[in-house]
């Protein structure tokens, strides 16, 4: 009966630790930010994967009219691929943070590729829009204690999310609204893709209508989008 106990036990543990690897929420490893005050008023748009032909571009003209600041978390060969595009989200005035140079699952990485992945991302980063944000956000969420311990030392501050949209998962923009009205409860840093890490191209379109009509329901609701530092700094 003990070893069976023992056994269970075991397993349950290793469930857990892997469940705090990928979750969003987890903190087991390590301090991450996953959102603002619950009940606030305050909202975060997040974009990971890009820079992306030609929907990062369309998304800018929908965050412009709506006069909304969001928050890009950019893959760093893509940036010295689209310099360009890169660039036009900086003048644009929105939060550029690190996503990687490669998007790889950091979890299965030694530490001198972790660190190898951020300071080269940092300095596609540098290179083309110069000085940015330190916010960073693991591939596909995962990340491990030296994940975590590496990003602090290069004075990155690791960010999640506490919504997500699904888009990644070919849904049409009226899936993506309901999957964030779902979970949205105010002070929420919402996931969302203009790009797709396997390669550019990657077509968007759903999210950059979604992002338009979740920007119109939760404004007349009175709420206010706002970047990721700006929740913060105001935690």
């Amino acid at each position: 009966m003990l070893p069976a106990l023992i056994g269970l036990t075991a397993a349950a543990a290793a469930s857990a630790a892997g469940y705090q690897t990928m979750s969003p929420a987890g903190q087991w490893y390590g301090p991450t930010f996953v959102g603002g005050r619950p009940g606030s008023k305050q909202i975060a748009l997040t974009y990971d994967d890009g820079p992306n032909d030609r929907h990062t571009m369309n998304l800018l003209e929908v965050l412009a009219k709506h006069n909304v600041r969001a928050t890009f978390f950019m893959i760093g060969r893509f940036v010295k691929q689209r310099p360009e595009i890169a660039r036009a989200v900086a003048q644009a005035r929105h939060v550029i943070g690190n996503h990687t140079f490669t998007h790889p699952r950091l979890i299965f990485k030694s530490a001198a590729q972790t660190r190898a992945e951020l300071t080269d991302c940092r300095q596609a980063l540098e290179d083309v829009i110069g000085a940015h944000s330190n916010l960073f956000r693991p591939p596909f969420g995962g990340r491990r204690p030296a994940t975590l311990r590496i990003a602090r030392e290069l004075g990155l501050q690791t960010v999640m999310w506490n919504v997500a949209g699904y888009d990644w998962k070919g849904l049409s923009a009226a899936e993506i609204e309901k999957k964030v009205i779902r979970r949205m409860r105010g002070g929420d840093v919402i996931l969302l893709h203009d790009g797709r890490h396997h390669a550019l191209g990657a077509d968007r379109a759903q999210t950059v209508i979604a992002t338009e009509n979740l920007i119109r329901r939760y404004r007349d609701g009175g709420y206010e989008f706002v970047t990721v530092t700006e929740i913060i700094m105001k935690r």
